[in-house]
């Protein structure tokens, strides 16, 4: 029931007043997207207020379902791994930008109806580093394959989400071994 109360939260489609159209990139090569994601920063949501530093997502298509398998993960104050196993399917298929993502399972089955979007606004072309959003601007993740990234690039994804019409100040960064040590307002780097 805590994943399908999250979920509805999370993924509501209430918020119409910024719900105009956010761009998604041309083309996700789906395989090529899959791996380990650090989180680098993103808009802080209820169902990661246990999360302190080390967020990371894990993608792998599941050929037999052509779903993408979704293992989210971060390290709690405590220093525990707490993890969410979810599933994403793609919606848009001339893009592949678009996807819906869902953490609700009932049985063996994975319920799509309670999912959010999961819009892929911007992607590096060599896949080291992704922006992924809602059209409500509510929110967001700047995703990378390493536990960093250098000071001008996020400079630029700063630029680049303001552009888009998100507020980079309700972007927090993300504490990661390797990387940012504190979170900070991505506004304010």
């Amino acid at each position: 029931m805590k994943h399908l109360l999250l979920s509805v939260l999370l993924f509501s489609s209430t918020s119409f007043a910024f719900a105009q159209d956010l761009p998604v990139v041309d083309q996700v090569d789906i395989p090529r997207y899959m791996g380990k994601w650090h989180e680098i920063a993103s808009i802080p949501q209820s169902f990661q207020k246990q999360c302190v530093s080390n967020t990371t997502a894990e993608y792998e298509l599941l050929t037999d379902t052509n779903e993408v398998k979704v293992l989210n993960s971060c390290q709690t104050e405590k220093g525990d791994r707490s993890q969410s196993e979810g599933r994403a399917k793609v919606t848009d298929p001339t893009t592949n930008a678009k996807l819906k993502v869902t953490f609700v399972k009932i049985g063996d089955r994975w319920i799509y109806i309670f999912g959010g979007k999961y819009w892929i606004i911007r992607l590096d072309e060599n896949y080291q580093f992704a922006i992924v959003g809602h059209p409500s601007r509510d929110y967001g993740w700047i995703l990378s394959r390493t536990p960093d990234l250098p000071a001008a690039t996020l400079k630029d994804l700063t630029s680049f989400l303001q552009e888009k019409g998100y507020d980079p100040c309700k972007f927090l960064t993300t504490p990661q071994d390797g990387g940012l040590t504190e979170k900070k307002p991505l506004c304010q780097l």
